[in-house]
């Protein structure tokens, strides 16, 4: 995707596909606001599209699909994102995953790191209006229950925060304790989240510059 008329046509596509917001802010990797955004000009002229409403926050897209496409690639994303965990020491036995792009990643980061797997699915996903508050998540039970264990969280991208938090406390909430997160790219530069430290094979820093 090279620009912002790529983005609202791909919006428009998962939307007719009957994907919610939340899910297509999940799968372009950018936040619910901006997803929004999108979907609501898929229908505009290009021309309108181009200019965000006044007083909106800036976004940065991240497409990671050269890794994600290929499982080579994406298995040394893993090992990479294994060795930020493994100074945590080996008393970890549960590394869970954020659906969706999550999931594949923390399948790869718990194979690396001899961990069982888990698998949360964020309030995100079923988000379109309204407070996402009201909405819930949940543990996937087709894979490792947290049973009181300590874990480690992967996710592949953190916008704002909002979900990793949500993951966090969705996991101590099942008597667990996430000891550290990591992600591929990191928007925000989180050192922690909810005390828990976090890591990233990418921080984005945005400059601005006047005059």
């Amino acid at each position: 995707m090279k620009n912002v008329d790529d983005l609202i046509d791909s919006a428009a596509e998962l939307a007719e596909h009957g994907l919610s917001k939340g899910e297509i802010a999940d799968e372009l990797n950018v936040s619910r606001e901006t997803a929004s955004w999108l979907v609501e000009r898929g229908g505009g002229s290009s021309a309108a599209a181009e200019t965000p409403p006044a007083g909106s926050t800036a976004d940065i897209h991240v497409d990671w699909s050269a890794l994600g496409r290929d499982s080579t690639r994406l298995g040394y994303a893993a090992s990479a994102m294994a060795d930020l965990l493994a100074k945590q020491g080996e008393a970890v036995d549960l590394t869970v995953g954020i659906e969706k792009a999550g999931a594949p990643l923390a399948t790869a980061v718990a194979d690396r790191l001899n961990t069982d797997l888990g698998t949360y699915a964020p309030a995100k996903h079923q988000w379109e209006e309204g407070d996402i508050d009201e909405q819930g998540g949940g543990f996937s039970r087709n894979f490792a229950a947290i049973r009181d264990r300590d874990c480690y969280v992967v996710d592949d991208i953190i916008t704002s925060g909002t979900t990793m938090r949500e993951s966090i406390n969705a996991i101590r909430e099942q008597g667990g304790e996430p000891v550290a997160c990591v992600v591929l790219v990191d928007k925000k530069g989180y050192d922690e989240i909810d005390e828990v430290p976090v890591y990233s094979l990418v921080d984005v820093v945005r400059v601005d510059r006047e005059g």
